[in-house]
This record gives structure tokens, C-alpha cells and sequence, in this order.
């Protein structure tokens, strides 16, 4: 285990009724907000009606910006920052899901900065100030309610990147499950196969002496896959909902990752395939992720053992490490496939036209990830196993 420091300031607000919250929260910020939301699920539900209700009453100076895209565009962000600059804007608030929130993290650095906002996606410079924002969750997957990552889409170059500041971190989210029960089936399908590829993520590295780390990604896997099949045969069950919500922000909020750095190889690799084709991300990681850890299970098969048989009761009696490591692959494709996820690039009609297109963006950067690196080759023997 490494040495760390951990440091989360997001006051995470969750239940039944806790929009109310807002009126208090708000306030300590500001008077002139806007509000960040996306193609119109909110006014649709009566969320957007309670929001601006909440803010009616404590006397705010509302602003907004709808339409953020599932996979958010620069173009976007840049109208944002335009209208915080011009307005003076005190406080941003995320209505949606992590979409949302990421375009917002990418607004309120942005709004603070001198130069253009894709600057800090491409880490040409670094967002040491933003606007404080909070959020209103509505879609259990991403976790980017409770940390202060983004991924940004740059649709005119076709890039794709996460980025990240100190001083992204949302002051507040407010996470009620009644507010997810309008998700539909499959993006609801879709956050869970990404609240638990962040959890592979995670449990993919190469430091020893991480027990307790270990189980608990191990035991949220175990709860998730338990939850899930409960959850889409009754899409309104506030306790099944409220399982999954809770299990998507614990995923990625960096309590499972203290003392070391998972691999993150994966979410690259679908990143470029979304900057290319503008698939749903979960939908990419349910075809990749399978492939890449077949890729490298040579690299420490006891790991993939580990998991095959405390999370998907993989007996290993009379088999390799990477018999049964290779069972336990299977098993979490099977799951996702009995949940409705994708599971070959052609159920989005993807060839192979543009592999080599896409493996050079994966790359740009040279070789990535932690628990092994990538490299072009590697890429595309992944994206052609995937096919």
C-alpha cells in the first residue's frame, strides 16, 4: 500500500425529500445561479418545477443552460463560461446526471480561466480556480456527483478526456432515488455496467498489501449485481433504486482507492471509440472491459482468480489461476448480458473502418495505463476482439 492523503469536500445530502435542502445550501454562495440540465427530462418529471421553486423562494437571480449532450461537448461548456462571464454568476447548479455534472465542473473552472476552457480538458493549462457549484442527481452511474473528475467531448477534432482539479469538487449533491425512477431501462443499464467497470478499474493494480481495499470493492461489486436484476424488473422501488444510487458514488469517491492507483486503461480506450461514434460510455465499457482483461490476464492471473472466485463463486479446484480467472471473465460478460448490456461493437454498428483511427487517439499520449501499459498494438488487438 502507498502512502496517501485523502481529501473529499462534497457534503453528499441523500434521501427521500432532500431538494428541500437547497434553500439552505445555496444561499452560503450566491444570489445569481445557473442552472446546468440537459435534453428536458427535468420539466418533464417536475423536477425542473421544484428546483426553481426552491430558488424562487430563497430569492435567487436564475440563469440556465439546457441541452447538455450524454457525452458533453466543449461547445457547450464554452456557452456556459460565455454566460457566467457576462452575467457575474455566483453559483452553478447540475440538474441531471453525470453528463451534466461534468459539463458543469468544466463550466465553473472555465469561467475562471483566461484562455479557452479546452485548455484545461487537454491539460495545456491547469484549473487552479472555479465557480462553486453543487448538484441535483438524477442518474445512478457516473459518481461524478462526489469527486472532482470530467470527461469532456470535443465533437469538431473528435477528442475525448478526463481531467480533473482540486477545485472541482461539487460544495454539495443531493441525491434522492425518487428522482431516478424515470431513468429508463436502458440507461439505467448502462450506469450500472459503469459504476462497476470503476470498480474494476480500481481493483486492477499492482500494489501489495491492500486487503481491506480489496473486499470492499469486492462486497459493492457483490451488492450491485445482487441489486440490479431486482431493480429492472421494478424501475420505481425506492429501495432498490436507492442501492444502486448510493453504489454509484461510492464507487468512484476515492474511498475504495486509498494506497494505490487502478489501471483506468479501459476508460481510455472507450473514450476514443465514443469521440468517434458517440456510443452511450456504459454501453462501450460492457464490450471492452471483458476483452481487455482477457488481454491481460498474463500480466498477474492470481488477480483475476482473486476476483472470479469471491465475487463470481468461481471454484477453483482443479483448475489454473487462469482457468478459472477465465471463468470469472465470462461470468461478468454473462451478467452483462443478462441485464440487457452490449457486448460486441457491431450491436452499435461499428466495423473495422475505423479501428486504427481510433487506436491513434487511445495513444496520443503514448502508452497508458497502470496495472500495464498499452500500446497501439494492444489497442487495437482489444478493439478487434471486441469486433
Amino acid at each position: 500500500m502507498q502512502n496517501f492523503t485523502f481529501y473529499n469536500p462534497t457534503k453528499l445530502i441523500f434521501g427521500k425529500g432532500q431538494l428541500d435542502q437547497l434553500k439552505n445550501e445555496v444561499p452560503l454562495y450566491g444570489k445569481k445561479i445557473l442552472v446546468v440540465y440537459g435534453g428536458g427530462s427535468i420539466k418533464r418529471n417536475g423536477l425542473y418545477d421544484e428546483v426553481m421553486a426552491q430558488l424562487n423562494e430563497i430569492g435567487a437571480e436564475v440563469f440556465e443552460l439546457s441541452g447538455v449532450e450524454p457525452n458533453p461537448r466543449i461547445s457547450t461548456v464554452r456557452k456556459g463560461v460565455e454566460i457566467c462571464k457576462k452575467e457575474g454568476i455566483d453559483f452553478l447548479l447540475a440538474v441531471g446526471g453525470g453528463s451534466v455534472i461534468d459539463c458543469t465542473k468544466a463550466i465553473a473552472a472555465g469561467a475562471k480561466y483566461d484562455g479557452d476552457a479546452w485548455d484545461l480538458v487537454i491539460k495545456k493549462a491547469f484549473a487552479s480556480e472555479a465557480l462553486p457549484f453543487g448538484t441535483v442527481l438524477t442518474l445512478a452511474a457516473t459518481g461524478s456527483e462526489m469527486n472532482a473528475g470530467s470527461v469532456i467531448t470535443n465533437w469538431e477534432t473528435n477528442e475525448k478526456h478526463g481531467w480533473g482539479s482540486p477545485v472541482t469538487f461539487p460544495k454539495f449533491s443531493i441525491l434522492d432515488p425518487v428522482n431516478t425512477f424515470t431513468v429508463p431501462r436502458d440507461q439505467t443499464v448502462y450506469g450500472i455496467v459503469d459504476m462497476m467497470s470503476h470498480v474494476l478499474e480500481h481493483y486492477f493494480h499492482l500494489e501489495e498489501n491492500t486487503d481491506f481495499q480489496d473486499r470492499m470493492c469486492e462486497s459493492l461489486l457483490i451488492t450491485i449485481m445482487e441489486t440490479a436484476p431486482k431493480l429492472l424488473e421494478d424501475l420505481e422501488s425506492y429501495e432498490h433504486r436507492a442501492v444502486i444510487l448510493y453504489s454509484g458514488t461510492m464507487a468512484l469517491n476515492g474511498i475504495l482507492n486509498m494506497g494505490y492507483r487502478g489501471d483506468w486503461a479501459t476508460h481510455n480506450i472507450e473514450h476514443a471509440v465514443s469521440a468517434v461514434y458517440d456510443i452511450p460510455h456504459g454501453g462501450g465499457l460492457a464490450i471492452l472491459f471483458p476483452n481487455w482483461m482477457k488481454h491481460n490476464l498474463h500480466v498477474k492471473p492470481e488477480r483475476f482468480k482473486q476476483l472470479a472466485v469471491r465475487v463470481f463463486n468461481v471454484d477453483p479446484a482443479d483448475k489454473t489461476d487462469e482457468e478459472a480467472a477465465l471463468e470469472g471473465i465470462g461470468k461478468l460478460r454473462e451478467f452483462w448480458n443478462s441485464i440487457g448490456a452490449p457486448s460486441r461493437l457491431a450491436d452499435y454498428d461499428i466495423d473495422n473502418s475505423k479501428l486504427e483511427l481510433m487506436a491513434d487517439k487511445a495513444t496520443v499520449n503514448g502508452e497508458f495505463g497502470n496495472f500495464t501499459k498499452l500500446n497501439h498494438e494492444d489497442v487495437m488487438a482489444i478493439y478487434k476482439a471486441s469486433l
